[in-house]
């Protein structure tokens, strides 16, 4: 859905899609805001055919950064709620538009994505949480109204493009691998990759949050560390692609170069590659179907350019692969678990990761600690079955209950 209408330095009758980003002020918030300057400064030079407008913005925290991305996108409507999940939702209910960036940390983001899915809107999703949470509610709202789910972490991205090939526009939840494929989601390994496993008791925040190839934000960085990230990733794609759980895995590839890959029923293996920039998924899901020129290098939340070479194969050099090491990132067996159990499980690792998480970056818990809590946080809580959303905050709830009682015994 676009609509067409006169801004100034526009041509008459220009296509243009009004976006809603929840969570403007994180790294992909702020990485999105540069991928629209750069779409629309094609549009002003008649190279693309759409431009956009942000039309509401959607922050937890960091109000000056929020108003300052407002000036820049001459966004009219702003919310600042540290809480920000019905407020956010209504604001998706209240505010037109075509397409809804989704990249609200945690489960805040549930409600304002369900909202939108509600509407029948396009949603650009960069919350994996939702998904490991509530996926197979998220999915039933997303059919039943002919929502489209737009994925922007680069590895579901790239499964989605591997499953387009060069052109076609279907997109989750009407697009699933062909009988017999199996996906394989590749991790950088982080930081810590080569630290001795010994030592990894001993990894200090400012270790964790120094990732070689990526820039994001510092939760993101540290589940990169401890591979949560692609954990989550793994529940994420089941439910994205409605893919059975032995049918995905996982490769270390420490260039972040290939992003995915797709092994076919023949043997055949088909991969979508870029270079380590969010700048790549994001301007994916904005343009779908279309692909707009090569978008530049993005400053991230902290300031920094975006990490990697410009693209092409010389550029690339030499790309590795290795099998995860299962005793030092254990994450990746707690997402079979969380696949396995069902029910409450998604949202019980979820949550219990964002204490640990930021309970490390607060010093109050070692590295290695990270996945350890989040273990006994499934032993405790996980439920199989069916919840209905209720049941799913509730569970989200008492794992964040459970995993501060566990930093601070009574």
């Amino acid at each position: 859905m676009t609509f067409t209408g006169g801004r100034a330095g526009y041509a008459p009758g220009m296509r243009r899609r009004r976006v809603i980003i929840l969570g403007a002020t994180g790294s992909i918030g702020t990485q999105t805001v540069g991928v629209i300057e750069h779409l629309n400064a094609l549009a002003l030079r008649g190279a693309w055919p759409c431009a956009f407008d942000v039309v509401a913005m959607v922050a937890g925290r960091n109000g000056a950064s929020l108003e300052s991305l407002a000036r820049r996108t001459n966004c009219p409507r702003t919310l600042l709620a540290e809480d920000a999940g019905h407020d956010a939702a209504r604001l998706v209910r209240d505010t037109p538009c075509d397409l809804v960036v989704s990249a609200i940390v945690g489960l805040a983001g549930l409600e304002p994505t369900l909202a939108a899915l509600d509407l029948g809107l396009d949603v650009a999703l960069a919350n994996k949480e939702t998904l490991v949470a509530a996926g197979p509610q998220m999915m039933a709202r997303a059919r039943a109204t002919g929502a489209r789910l737009l994925p922007i972490d680069s590895e579901h991205s790239g499964v989605w493009q591997v499953l387009l090939g060069a052109g076609g526009e279907a997109a989750p939840p009407g697009l699933t691998p062909p009988p017999g494929a199996r996906i394989t989601l590749t991790a950088s390994g982080g930081p810590c990759l080569h630290t001795a496993r010994a030592d990894l008791e001993r990894v200090t925040p400012e270790t964790a949050l120094r990732h070689p190839t990526w820039r994001m934000g510092p939760k993101n960085t540290v589940d990169s560390a401890t591979l949560m990230n692609k954990a989550l990733e793994l529940i994420e794609a089941r439910w994205l692609f409605d893919v059975a759980p032995g049918d995905l895995s996982v490769v270390i590839h420490p260039q972040s170069i290939v992003h995915a890959m797709v092994t076919l029923a023949d043997g055949s293996v088909l991969a979508q590659l870029s270079r380590p920039s969010m700048a790549y998924p994001i301007q994916f899901a904005l343009t779908f179907p279309g692909r707009a020129p090569e978008p530049p290098r993005v400053t991230g939340a902290d300031g920094t350019p975006d990490a990697g070479a410009p693209s092409g194969r010389a550029a690339w050099g030499t790309l590795e692969f290795v099998e995860p090491d299962p005793e030092r990132f254990g994450a990746l067996a707690l997402a079979a678990r969380v696949m396995e159990t069902g029910g409450t499980a998604g949202a019980v690792l979820s949550a219990a990761n964002e204490v640990a998480v930021q309970a490390f970056l607060d010093r109050r818990l070692g590295f290695t600690q990270i996945t350890t809590l989040c273990a006994r946080a499934l032993d405790a809580l996980a439920r199989p079955g069916e919840p209905d959303l209720g049941e799913v905050r509730e569970a989200d709830a008492r794992a964040r209950r459970f995993a501060l009682g566990a930093l601070c015994p009574a």
